[in-house]
């Protein structure tokens, strides 16, 4: 899925890069979690596990686009039971924000993923930004890590 290449995580990119879990260097994994932990445990103020061990599965891809100051905005793509994608882990630099990056690797996500049914749990803030890709709301909204969240789904329209 995506573009695969070993350019080193610190180089500026314009567009999305993307690599397996089992195939992430050390450097890419380090940048890639300094962003997630500034964003998510610092910036948001929610302490939770970041660290879940799905990483360097070989199904997880990670997508994420390159900065002069290591990773502008990412995403992780799993590979649930039953074939179901799960995107999670969106998050941009808040020096990047406003710039489209996070689209763009929707964009390159759900290309790789094409027809087959995804899932993410969204915080409500960004429902309307993830409903721009084909996502719905089901369920009710719920909390994690102190966040109100809704789990949202992209299936394959039913053909006529």
């Amino acid at each position: 899925m995506g573009v695969s290449t070993d350019t080193p995580i610190t180089e500026t990119t314009s567009f999305p890069l993307s690599v397996a879990g089992d195939e992430i260097t050390a450097a890419q994994l380090h940048d890639i979690l300094r962003l997630r932990v500034d964003v998510f445990v610092v910036e948001q103020k929610a302490a939770y596990p970041e660290i879940d061990g799905r990483d360097l599965l070989p199904g997880t891809r990670h997508l994420w686009i390159g900065g002069s100051v290591g990773v502008d905005s990412y995403l992780r793509v799993l590979q649930d039971a039953g074939g179901t994608f799960r995107i999670g882990r969106v998050c941009t630099s808040a020096r990047s924000r406003g710039k489209g990056l996070a689209g763009r690797l929707m964009e390159t996500a759900l290309a790789g993923i094409g027809d087959s049914p995804c899932v993410l749990d969204a915080q409500t803030y960004a429902k309307n930004f993830y409903a721009k890709y084909g996502f719905v709301a089901e369920g009710d909204e719920f909390e994690e890590d102190g966040i109100p969240h809704i789990t949202m789904w992209r299936r394959e329209e039913p053909r006529p």
